[in-house]
């Protein structure tokens, strides 16, 4: 919000809320179109696109740069390494969660500006920690077998949505104070 002159705000007051059906209805109905879309997607340049391009290949890089003698390295899904790999199959690049806070922005009132830069930093934050979850499984695999599992299946895809849910509250409580 800026100021001109005479003291006058240049933005309008923060918007009420959109009632909670419309709310309910706008998040349950973007993040079931995206799902769908990415159903659609399976087996296409689109999710070659996202596994191996976007998730795959940034990971192995990751690996190597971190622990070199694990000789990783990127084979469309998996990154192979001696000693044990990891495949990263239709669900593991993150894209429910990206989903999920699409359809949160998409289902609340904000300002355009604030809603697409909360969303893109929204979206680099969720490949990051992704990422991150990525690393930690494969060298949970590789080291600690018996954590991999738990770790895959509800610790880390717990932590990734609550901290995606943390973001999204912060960023719509700083949207009503501006």
């Amino acid at each position: 919000m800026s100021y001109l002159p005479d003291g006058l705000c240049d933005s309008e007051p923060p918007q009420a809320p959109y009632p909670l059906w419309l709310t309910l209805a706008l998040f349950i109905g973007v993040f079931a179109v995206l799902q769908w879309a990415w159903g659609e997607a399976r087996d296409t340049w689109v999710e070659r696109l996202v596994i191996h391009e976007a998730t795959v290949k940034p990971a192995a890089a990751m690996v190597q740069a971190m622990t070199p003698e694990a000789n990783a390295r990127p084979v469309a899904a998996s990154i192979k390494a001696p000693g044990g790999g990891l495949n990263i199959l239709n669900g593991c690049e993150g894209t429910e969660v990206m989903f999920l806070l699409i359809a949160a922005f998409a289902a609340v009132r904000m300002d355009w500006r604030q809603r697409l830069i909360g969303l893109a930093l929204g979206l680099v934050l969720i490949f990051a920690l992704n990422q991150a979850r990525i690393l930690a499984l494969f060298y949970a695999f590789r080291n600690e077998r018996s954590l991999f599992d738990l770790l895959h299946t509800t610790v880390l895809p717990a932590v990734l949505i609550a901290a995606v849910a943390l973001y999204f509250y912060a960023v719509l409580h700083r949207s009503r104070l501006a």
